[in-house]
């Protein structure tokens, strides 16, 4: 039974020879062996440069630069307070203790090492103890008439 396996064979036409270049003129494929005349790409160890446009200027060079990129900006992973509402209507949040590290066990932010800041978008009546790195005045205040506190962490 095992030997059926060492027995079998692609169908007739199935595969092809592979094109052996460099063999002579005879073959069709040999003096310059499918590669053109001069230039870079004929040259052995040739790797064309993912961004290379044949020598015309390249497209980033091209392009106006302008603008300025702070190296020190801060981006925050942003938590509504309607978001939070939801948690507690849910009863993910028992406690009444809201932190970024309970986000992101909870899945509500996506980074860990990322700061949080609390916006206040949508309405919020739960009494809750939110702890956060940034929290604008909106959320401050909707949180405080209903009852809770606000921790700042920097």
């Amino acid at each position: 039974m095992s030997n059926i396996l060492g027995m079998l064979r692609s169908p007739k036409g199935a595969t092809k020879n592979t094109k052996r270049i460099g063999r002579g003129q005879g073959s069709g494929r040999g003096g310059t062996s499918t590669k053109g005349h001069k230039g870079a790409q004929s040259r052995s160890g040739y790797k064309r440069m993912a961004n290379f446009e044949g020598g015309q200027m390249s497209l980033i060079r091209r392009v106006p630069k302008f603008g300025f990129t702070s190296p020190f900006r801060v981006e925050y992973q942003e938590v509504n307070v309607a978001r939070l509402q939801q948690l507690v209507d849910a009863g993910s949040l028992g406690d009444g203790v809201v932190t970024p590290e309970l986000l992101f066990e909870l899945g509500v932010t996506s980074k860990r090492n990322q700061p949080v800041k609390i916006l206040g978008n949508g309405d919020i009546n739960a009494k809750l103890a939110v702890t956060a790195h940034k929290m604008s005045a909106a959320a401050r205040t909707k949180i405080e008439q209903a009852g809770g506190s606000v921790t700042i962490n920097e």
